[in-house]
């Protein structure tokens, strides 16, 4: 099995980022156990210019769960600088804790970003993770629903502020259902498998590898799946972060470019990372990896992002999720800060 390459899907289409809230310990909160920083590892002459970084990790961003587990930034920082792991249960989640300055980078799905920033969440995107097929709309097994156009009057649970969400405004859209016809609930992402599964929504716009798991273990289908929908999984930074710390977010990004490089040269690995983390079977992580998740993409945000953005933006605004149209476009004009992105080095990160 090979994961699959941006060769496969064109420049055209998004696919995204965000997820779950996992089965791993400590969400939302410093993980117990990480690997201490190591004595001996080189930093600038000056120093580096702070003494913390605080760096999220999610189920839905694999990259960050190969950063995690190889240690790799506690190597390169040594003892000066302490690494704290934060863990995002969505993309939502990854924007509270930006906003609220608990997190220095952290992950979301494009259009998750977008929103933030239109809503003047001070972040720019420093890099581009994955491009993930990670939301669908999903029912339970046996139901009677079966096209979009079917979820008129009936529940379905999804995750404001995240890429599924924004997946199911723009398939009702497409599908001409109304947003008023359908009764959403705002539920995180596992609580929402939770509800299809039990029988308190009718169906869901769900998140790999939760979705995934859902399938093989709960029978759960998928009656509408569309890559262009999903947008691209989005590497945020503080904009305070980004001007005291321009060294640290290099880092970053440079460690982000031996994750990519690391996991397509070890896929297998990467599945099982995600499995532990995720605590989901093995199969279920390959099936998001190799199937569902360009990992061989270009880091830098640009133009192929900011075209999936330009569809979804109008789409905010009509729902009320953004005050206006103009909102959107100063957003789009001041989100992306590619420089670190452009000068990503993996030989500057320490094994």
């Amino acid at each position: 099995m090979r994961i699959r390459t941006a060769l496969s899907v064109t420049a055209a289409t998004a696919a995204a980022a965000l997820m779950l809230s996992g089965c791993a310990a400590g969400e939302g909160s410093p993980v117990d156990g990480d690997p201490a920083p190591a004595p001996g590892a080189t930093t600038t002459e000056e120093g580096w210019s702070s003494d913390t970084l605080n760096i999220d990790f999610a189920t839905y961003n694999p990259l960050s769960l190969i950063i995690k587990d190889q240690g790799w930034l506690e190597e390169t920082l040594g003892e000066d600088v302490t690494v704290t792991w934060i863990q995002s249960a969505g993309s939502n989640k990854a924007n509270e804790a930006l906003r609220a300055g608990a997190v220095d980078v952290g992950s979301t799905a494009g259009s998750a970003a977008l929103l933030a920033k239109a809503n003047g969440s001070p972040i720019q995107t420093i890099g581009i993770y994955t491009q993930p097929e990670w939301a669908a709309i999903v029912v339970p097994e046996g139901s009677d629903i079966t096209s979009v156009e079917d979820l008129a009057g009936r529940s379905v649970a999804a995750t404001k502020g995240t890429d599924p969400y924004f997946f199911l405004l723009q398939s009702l859209e497409e599908h001409g259902v109304e947003l008023a016809d359908v009764e959403v609930q705002n539920l995180q992402h596992a609580d929402g498998r939770v509800a299809l599964e039990n029988g308190s929504v009718d169906a869901w716009s769900g998140l790999d590898p939760i979705m995934a798991d859902s399938e093989v273990n709960a029978g759960s289908e998928l009656i509408y799946r569309n890559i262009g929908f999903n947008t691209y999984g989005f590497l945020n930074a503080t904009e305070s972060f980004i001007e005291r710390s321009p060294d640290l977010a290099q880092l970053v990004l440079d460690a982000y470019e031996k994750a990519r490089a690391w996991a397509l040269e070890n896929p297998e690995e990467t599945a099982a990372i995600l499995a532990d983390v995720a605590g989901i079977e093995l199969a279920i992580a390959e099936k998001v990896i190799l199937e569902r998740t360009v990992i061989d993409l270009d880091v830098v945000p640009g133009d192929a992002q900011r075209e999936v953005l330009e569809v979804v933006g109008p789409i905010f605004v009509e729902s009320g999720d953004v005050q206006s149209q103009d909102a959107i476009d100063q957003a789009l004009e001041s989100l992306f800060e590619d420089s670190f992105a452009t000068a990503a080095d993996p030989a500057n990160i320490t094994d």
